[in-house]
């Protein structure tokens, strides 16, 4: 039974959504269902070949144990070929047959090239422990087969991302072959032969085809099929028809819409961009249907989008890379990234409130809920997300998760009508492994980075050199490494950028956080001689005060003054290792999110520019909309670096997240300079006050202070705004 939309309601139907721009040319069609389906005498093999690699990567994952490095050598081979097949290194040649042909024997090569490294593994060791005092024992195959792996990776990730992942590998692998030994102080290393470089690259665990690939072959794609099969089963229509349950009756419905549905959509897609693609097509038309401006409606969809990344159970890959680089247990990371998330998504909301009050608008009820959408993808939803949730939680590996999830979808979608036959189980096969290419690709490459970080112990220098420039400040080196992953992310998706700034910030931030419990100690005095004994190869005048205590500046100056490797071997002996942990997963926490900045940070910031195209707004006017309104993710992060919001219990993190968003609020309106109304100049600094008390960490008598008075601003705001309507009226 139809609905008869009501007075005033925008009908969802008459808003103009852009067609989405038809596949033409081989390489957009390789990867297309539709386009190879109609096409099987071109595309058949490979339309059957790109399923059964999707397949292999649900058995290799479930079914059978394959040794990792032949599991990775065949995820990194297959997608190579498919990268090379997809992408031109002469875009305007793209389609020409010799450019196509060239790129189908790269591809080849690349794949071949994968097997043989693998295979001759066994072999190398052979020949190399047969003679003792000698380098690697490298076949001229194995040198061809190697350098065509790491060239190809080169290559693929300047084709798909441009030449900031290129430049850092090279520059990666000159440092450990003859760079390092001529850079000067602490960048200064070892030179290794060319034969140890290729050994490392290709074998070791931190290289290409190790640690960082596993991710990739073992998490990360199948989670991409996952959320694939969700589209394809409807789910996504689900969440759009939900949020306008939850959201559509308020004011600036439209913009509350966007919100959930990129939050619950977000965390499922690996990526910001294809996120605000996917439902900014929707809700972005619909938001300026809303009476929202177009930049201001761009800007919503991005910063939703990007919050999706932040969001639990999946948080975009993100917790599983976590898991890997900490060894903290997922559903500890999961748990503790609930409350900020929030925080972050009501600091979107608060802006879409004030802009709609500012502007009086949004008051038109957004269409009616499409029922047939709703329960059509309501199964295909929530059961397996569920499933995989409750899973992920209680302990089963993300792999396992993820299959058991596609398994349950397809189940259950034969109770609903969207059905998973055979055809739309081909559909989602291949759209998850179109979208996982980019990335598969990229962290494969990204391991080479890795590998020379950890051989060459650069790290460490990384992390001397932020100690160094921070002088012990937290905020600095925060806003240090702020930048860098600003800079990083021009180049990089988010997983890749968090890879790379975690591998040289996170140890150096951790330890920094871990200075703080320090100079308390020593304030408070050590009267443990053992323990007071290992500051005295401090060159400090305070370590004789020690035992006895300091003032606080005095503790920040010795602690400071620590050498590098002296401070590594203090902290764990001072400090228990619980407490060490929370801080690494803090400063991993914090570079994470800090990662994601660059969608909505001009002047790359890709998920605005996406956005912006769809709601054809100017790009960098939207680009600095979308930083705006996505104003909470560097106050959460500060909220990590100065409150227990991570190592507290339930109830001090729900009273520092419930108070902060009272901060959060009144940040909100001193930036829109309005509220439920116009605030007048007398009035800033009680909200400066009110906000500044409610970020007070565990104050009660403070928080409830400003509380009260950011709440009491609202309130005048409100009464003074009815006020002038009433007078303008009458």
């Amino acid at each position: 039974m139809s609905q008869t939309p009501l007075p005033g309601m925008i009908d969802a139907v008459a808003i103009e959504i852009e067609p989405e721009e038809p596949v033409s040319g081989f390489r957009a069609g390789v990867v297309d269902f539709d386009y190879s389906l109609a096409r099987p005498g071109r595309y058949g093999l490979t339309l059957i070949a790109i399923c059964a690699f999707g397949l292999w990567h649900v058995g290799t994952n479930l079914l059978w144990n394959e040794p990792g490095l032949w599991q990775n050598a065949i995820h990194y081979g297959g997608f190579g070929f498919l990268g090379f097949v997809t992408s031109a290194t002469f875009k305007r040649h793209a389609e020409k047959p010799w450019s196509i042909g060239l790129d189908l024997v790269l591809g080849i090569l690349v794949a071949a090239s994968a097997a043989w490294i693998a295979g001759a593994e066994t072999g190398l060791y052979t020949r190399t422990l047969a003679e003792t005092g000698l380098p690697w024992q490298f076949t001229p195959i194995d040198w061809a087969a190697g350098i065509i792996l790491i060239v190809a990776a080169i290559e693929l990730t300047r084709r798909m991302t441009g030449w900031i992942i290129p430049v850092l590998v090279v520059v990666s692998l000159s440092y450990i072959l003859f760079l390092g030994e001529i850079l000067p102080g602490v960048f200064r290393a070892a030179s290794l032969p060319l034969s140890d470089v290729l050994f490392r690259s290709l074998y070791n665990d931190e290289g290409m085809l190790g640690i960082i690939a596993t991710i990739s072959s073992a998490n990360i794609t199948l989670f991409m099929i996952f959320g694939a099969f969700l589209v394809v089963s409807g789910a996504s229509d689900f969440v759009i028809e939900l949020s306008k349950i939850i959201a559509g009756r308020f004011r600036g419905g439209a913009a509350f819409v966007a919100i959930i549905s990129s939050a619950l959509t977000g965390t499922i897609s690996g990526s910001a961009v294809a996120n605000t693609a996917s439902t900014g097509i929707i809700t972005i038309p619909l938001m300026k249907a809303n009476g929202f401006r177009a930049k201001f409606a761009a800007g919503v969809e991005a910063s939703a989008s990007t919050g999706g990344q932040m969001m639990p159970p999946i948080m975009g890959a993100g917790a599983f890379v976590m898991v890997s680089f900490t060894g903290i247990a997922y559903s500890t990371i999961v748990i503790v990234s609930i409350i900020p998330a929030i925080l972050y998504f009501m600091s979107v909301g608060f802006m879409v409130r004030v802009e709609s009050m500012k502007h009086r608008i949004g008051t038109e009820q957004i269409a009616a809920v499409d029922w047939k959408k709703l329960w059509g993808g309501a199964l295909n939803f929530v059961l397996p997300l569920g499933i995989m949730t409750y899973m992920l939680v209680s302990g089963r590996t993300p792999s396992f998760a993820a299959c058991f999830a596609i398994g349950t979808l397809i189940v259950v979608s034969w109770v609903t009508p969207n059905r998973m036959g055979p055809r739309k189980i081909s559909r989602a096969l291949v759209l998850g492994i179109k979208t996982s290419i980019m990335t598969a690709v990229l962290l494969v490459t990204v391991g080479l980075i890795n590998n020379a970080v950890t051989t060459s112990g650069l790290g460490n220098g990384f992390a001397l050199m932020i100690a160094q420039w921070s002088q012990g400040s937290v905020l600095i080196a925060v806003i240090l490494i702020a930048i860098v992953s600003l800079v990083l992310g021009m180049g990089l998706p988010v997983t890749a950028a968090y890879i790379v700034l975690s591998i040289l910030s996170a140890p150096a931030l951790a330890g920094l956080l871990a200075d703080g419990i320090l100079v308390e100690m020593l304030v408070n005095g050590i009267a443990d001689p053992a323990q007071a004994a290992m500051f005295a190869l401090v060159d400090s005048p305070h370590v004789a005060n020690i035992t006895q205590g300091m003032s606080l500046e005095a503790a920040k100056e010795l602690v400071s003054g620590m050498p590098f490797e002296l401070a590594l071997v203090i902290r764990p002996a001072l400090i228990d290792t619980e407490t060490l942990t929370v801080f690494l997963l803090t400063a991993h926490l914090i570079v994470f999110w800090l990662s994601q900045d660059s969608n909505v940070t001009p002047p790359v910031c890709l998920a605005a520019f996406t956005a912006a195209g769809i709601a054809k707004s100017p790009p960098m006017a939207t680009g600095v909309e979308a930083w705006k309104i996505a104003k909470g993710l560097y106050i959460v992060v500060l909220l990590f670096a100065f409150t227990p919001l991570i190592g507290a219990g339930l109830w001090e993190s729900i009273q520092i997240g419930g108070f902060a968003l009272f901060g959060i609020y009144s940040l909100t309106a001193l930036i829109q300079r309005y509220s439920e109304g116009p605030i007048p100049i007398w009035l800033y600094p009680v909200f400066v006050a009110g906000g500044a008390l409610c970020f007070i960490p565990l104050n009660l008598p403070l928080n409830v202070a400003g509380a009260l008075l950011v709440s009491g601003c609202v309130v005048f705001t409100s009464r003074a705004a009815r006020r002038a309507r009433v007078v303008s009226t009458g």
